[in-house]
Order: structure tokens, then C-alpha cells, then sequence
């Protein structure tokens, strides 16, 4: 319509009236969230550059400060597609790959092969080990050394953003993360449909090959154990040939684990890492131990939450400290879990910053080695990756398979409470508001379109015979889990969404009506006038949707009919 050409009006959004023109914009509060998150992102990347540019970060003064920002965009930029491949590759299983052959063909070679039998979680732990090693090596390129002194900050504002880690933390988070996981999470076709997503799926997939951490399986097995259940495949078992390759990785992975924590725990007695200075050893063995709980916490609880997503009312509230969390995160039309994901990304790649520095092997000129060794593994211990493995596999996976098994005893303790709390005031903060506003930069340069566009919803793929399906009956010993974000809602939440877009349309509706009480030319008139029949066509597509997903519930819950073979009748 000439209407959404001239003026740019998607279809029911907020509408901001003024007598000739049509404009889109945010509530004054949110702007202003925005407004402060980008110039605080702003003033971060200004202080990271003029630190490596002054040799303050341990890459730039060992080294040198061009291969300090190289490494520091590098891993920046495959971060931000690792975060949000992730989106699209956890979300893409339910969906018919007949659908999008022709028109996303690198996406459906990805999923052909990354759907394949189990190799979805291979990849996504493969995947975790990534993220902790990529911001591993943005910590080493970017972060201050100690005692940084840069641009001449007053000291208040120095120790927010270089000896708190603040301006690491929003950069990371805002470029590399959140904005990324933004687009995919509702372009997940347009986001997979590129070969550094083949590449970066594929370094995934091959890290897990290699067997490093294959000790989570052997946590997979015992949390199967403890919760009495089997773990799903959707492979066939492994013959003899296939078993010893299997346990002997697994052997590989604990013994790799083992000597990772010997090197870090002998590093951290004898005050041998890039903790800071003063801090002493048994606080520093205990501050690292209680980060990586935290950090386990914030990772199960994403698991358990979704998990609990699919359960009744009165099965998640089984106590006071659940029923206060389920409060929290599904009141509200369920805005709370949303909420959660933003702040416990701030609150996650805080920790892993401060564990980078806790872990990371460091000596002073003239110091013994740790544990004697020689200068080469020397070198290799301060890369900071034996940290990254501990993190990957104690402190991410298995608190993600053990809230797979047990996501109401997850919900139900006074931490995830606290946690939940801690998430959804940096999230009211607005503090990482930013990664939206770059998130539409991105979105509109590269011409994301959301998913829709390409296959429909899921109420019309199903209307088409094209209906999602399950890819587990049992998210037990499974890390995808925490990824299906079409979860949010309640089933019975769902006529209350309904409610608010219909409601949010007819106020349109109404609104457009009086402007064209007001209109002095036939073509402002008409312009409003086409605006009306856009709200109207939204309003009966809304009606539709909502007709299918009620056919689809329906059908769900009921029951199989009995059939009398004999008699050949059917009895409902």
C-alpha cells in the first residue's frame, strides 16, 4: 500500500499521530535506555582501544597491539556468529527442511547434516567450549592490565569500566552476544544461510569429535542414573569398534580435566595467575569455586525454566520459593523469561570474564614454571584455554544435563531465586539496551527478514501439512533444551497474547478513524483509509491464527478413540 511506502507504517505497532505524517517510535523511557546504553557502548569501545593501543592489555604489551585488535574483532565477530548460529540451529529442528530447500540452500545443508541423528548436541557442546575459549581470548587482547591508567579517567570512573570490567562486559556483550541472538532468534533462516555459519557449525561439531570434552558424557549418564531415567538417541547403538573410540575419548576427556585443574589449583596456591594482586590464595581457590557455581546455576536455570514452561501451574508451584520464582518469570503475559535471558547474559559473561583472570596462568620474570614444567607448555598454560575447558565442562554442561533431569528441584531453592532477581533488575536496567539498536543496524544491512516471510507461523505450516515436530519426548541428558524460545507462553497464555494483539489492532483501528475525521485533502484521507484496511486484514489474520491453534490444542488433548475390530466401530 502506498500508505506503508510513503511513511514506512508496519503493520500494528505503535503508532505516534501527528496531523499529516505516521511515525513508529519506542516509549520515552525506552529511548532513553537506549540512548544511555549506546553512548556508554560507545565510550567502552574508546577506552578498550586506547588501552591496547597503549600496550595496557596482556596481548599488546607481549606482544603487539595490531595483533591484539585483529585478535580482539576476530574472536568478537565469530563470537557474534557462534551466539547466534546457536538460535538458529536449536530453533530450526521442529521445522519441515522441505520448506526452506530453494529458498535458504547453505541453511539446509546445515541442518541436513547438523539435524542428523544426535549431532545437534555435539554441536552445541562444542559450541560452549567456543564461547568460553573466544572470550577467553577477547579478555587476554582487551582487558586491562593492572594498574591500567588510560585516557586520563577520574579515578570513580577508571574503576567502573577498567577495574570492575564494565567496559569489557557491555562490549562483549552488546556486540558479540545480545544483538546477534536478537536477529536469530526471529531471522534464524537468514542467519544460518552463510558459509561462515557452515564453518563456524562445523569447528563446533569438530571440537566435540575430538574428544575433548567427552567426560560430560560420562556426567550425561550419571544425572540418567540419579533421575532414574534412559537417555533418548536418535541414532542406533554403537558397535564394539564405534564403544572403544567412544570410552576412549571419554578417558581422554577426564584425564585432560584432571590435569587441567591440577595446573590451574597449583597456579592458584602458589599465586601464579592474573588474579588480582593482594587476594589471598585460599580466597582466590574459593572465589573461583563459587564463580563457576554461579555460573552452573545460571546455565541450569535457563534449562530448568524452559523446561517448567511446558508444566501445569500447579505442578511448577510444588513450593513457596518455586511458586515465587513461577511468579516472577510467567506473570505478566510471561515477560519475566525473556527478561532472564537478557540479564543472565550480562550476569554469565561477567563471570566468565572475572574466572578468565581467576584461571589464566600468569608468572613473574625470574619464577619457576608451574609444576616445572618447560617453557612451551609454559606458554600454553597461559593462553588461558585450560580454564576455558574447566569452565566448558563443570561449570556449563553439567549444570545444563543435571537441570535437564531435575528442573523443579532447580526452580525451587532460594538461589535461583536471588539469581532470577539479580537478572531481571540488569535487564530493567537497560544498561544493555544497546545490543537492540544495533541489532536493527544489523538487521536492515543485511537484510534480515523473519522466518515468517519464508515458511509461514507455526499455526499455518501445520494448516499446510507442514507441522513442526518434537525432536525429543524427553529433554533428559540433552542441552537443547534451553533453546526452544517458541516456548514462552503457556498454552493457556496463549488466548491472552491473542487478546492483547486484537486489542492492540482495534485500538489502531479506532485511533486511524479519528485522524480521518481530521484529514484536509482527499489524499491524506485516503492514505489513513488504506492504513485502516491494513489493521483490518492484521485483525483477521490474528482471528485465524488463533482458530488453528485452538484446532491444533484440541486435537492434542484428545483422546485416541477405541476401536472394536470386530464390531468395525470406532467409540470416542
Amino acid at each position: 500500500f502506498f500508505a506503508r511506502h510513503q511513511f514506512g507504517i508496519p503493520t500494528s505497532l505503535n503508532y505516534t499521530f501527528d496531523k499529516s505524517k505516521v511515525t513508529m517510535g519506542d516509549d520515552p523511557l525506552t529511548f532513553i535506555k537506549k540512548t544511555i546504553s549506546v553512548l556508554l557502548l560507545i565510550f567502552s569501545l574508546v577506552v578498550v582501544h586506547a588501552l591496547i593501543a597503549d600496550k595496557q592489555t596482556n596481548l599488546s604489551d607481549n606482544i603487539h597491539p595490531a595483533l591484539a585488535y585483529v585478535a580482539l574483532w576476530g574472536a568478537l565477530i565469530w563470537l557474534s556468529m557462534v551466539e547466534g548460529s546457536q538460535a538458529s540451529m536449536v530453533g530450526l529442528p521442529p521445522v519441515d527442511r522441505e520448506l526452506y530447500r530453494e529458498s535458504h540452500p547453505i541453511a539446509f545443508k546445515i541442518c541436513e547434516r547438523g539435524h542428523r541423528g544426535d549431532n545437534l548436541d555435539r554441536y552445541l557442546m562444542g559450541r560452549q567450549f567456543m564461547v568460553l575459549a573466544l572470550v577467553f581470548v577477547i579478555n587476554m587482547s582487551g582487558a586491562p592490565i593492572e594498574d591500567a591508567d588510560v585516557l586520563n579517567l577520574p579515578t570513580p570512573l577508571a574503576n567502573a569500566f577498567l577495574k570492575s570490567g564494565l567496559a569489557m562486559i557491555l562490549f562483549t556483550c552488546m556486540i558479540g552476544q545480545l544483538n546477534t541472538q536478537v536477529n536469530a532468534s526471529h531471522c534464524m533462516l537468514d542467519y544460518l544461510n552463510d558459509h561462515f555459519a557452515t564453518f563456524t557449525v562445523w569447528v563446533a561439531v569438530g571440537i566435540e569429535a575430538s574428544g575433548l570434552l567427552h567426560a560430560s558424557y560420562l556426567i550425561q549418564m550419571i544425572v540418567a542414573m540419579c533421575a532414574g531415567q534412559t537417555i533418548e538417541s536418535n541414532e542406533p547403538p554403537r558397535d564394539g569398534l564405534a564403544n572403544v573410540l567412544y570410552w576412549g575419548r571419554v578417558l581422554f576427556s577426564c584425564g585432560c580435566l584432571g590435569f587441567a585443574f591440577a595446573v590451574t589449583l597449583a597456579a592458584l596456591f602458589d599465586g601464579k595467575t592474573t588474579m588480582w594482586d593482594g587476594i589471598p590464595e585460599v580466597v582466590s581457590i574459593i572465589f573461583f569455586f563459587g564463580l563457576m557455581s554461579v555460573v552452573g546455576m545460571l546455565e541450569g536455570m535457563q534449562i530448568a525454566f524452559f523446561a517448567v514452561a511446558k508444566m501445569t501451574e500447579e505442578e511448577r508451584n510444588y513450593n513457596n520459593w518455586a511458586k515465587w520464582t513461577n511468579e516472577l518469570l510467567f506473570d505478566n503475559g510471561g515477560r519475566g523469561l525473556p527478561g532472564f535471558m537478557i540479564g543472565r547474559q550480562l550476569c554469565v559473561v561477567s563471570c566468565f570474564f572475572v574466572i578468565a583472570r581467576v584461571t589464566t596462568v600468569s608468572i613473574e620474570d625470574g619464577d619457576d614454571n608451574v609444576l616445572g614444567v618447560g617453557d612451551g607448555a609454559q606458554k600454553f598454560f597461559e593462553t588461558g584455554l585450560l580454564g576455558a575447558v574447566i569452565t566448558t565442562i563443570v561449570a556449563s554442561i553439567a549444570w545444563q544435563l543435571v537441570a535437564s533431569a531435575f528442573p523443579l528441584t532447580m526452580l525451587g531453592n532460594p538461589i535461583t531465586y536471588i539469581l532470577l532477581r539479580i537478572c531481571l533488575f540488569l535487564e530493567a536496567t537497560g544498561i544493555a539496551s544497546g545490543a537492540w539498536v544495533l541489532a536493527d543496524i544489523h538487521k536492515k544491512f543485511a537484510g534480515f527478514q523473519k522466518d515468517e516471510v519464508y515458511i509461514g507461523t507455526a499455526e499455518e505450516r501445520a494448516a499446510m501439512g507442514h507441522g513442526d515436530k518434537k525432536v525429543h519426548g524427553k529433554e533428559i541428558g540433552h542441552l537443547t533444551g534451553g533453546g526452544f524460545v517458541g516456548n514462552l507462553l503457556q498454552d493457556e497464555d496463549k488466548a491472552e497474547a491473542f487478546t492483547a494483539r486484537r486489542t492492540k489492532v482495534l485500538a489502531n483501528i479506532s485511533r486511524l478513524r479519528e485522524q480521518v475525521k481530521e484529514t484536509e485533502s482527499e489524499e491524506e484521507k485516503q492514505i489513513f483509509e488504506d492504513c485502516i484496511a491494513l489493521e483490518v486484514a492484521h485483525l483477521t489474520k490474528i482471528n485465524k491464527q488463533q482458530k488453528l491453534s485452538d484446532k491444533k490444542v484440541a486435537d492434542e488433548d484428545e483422546p485416541e478413540p477405541i476401536k472394536d475390530v470386530e464390531a468395525g466401530v470406532e467409540y470416542a
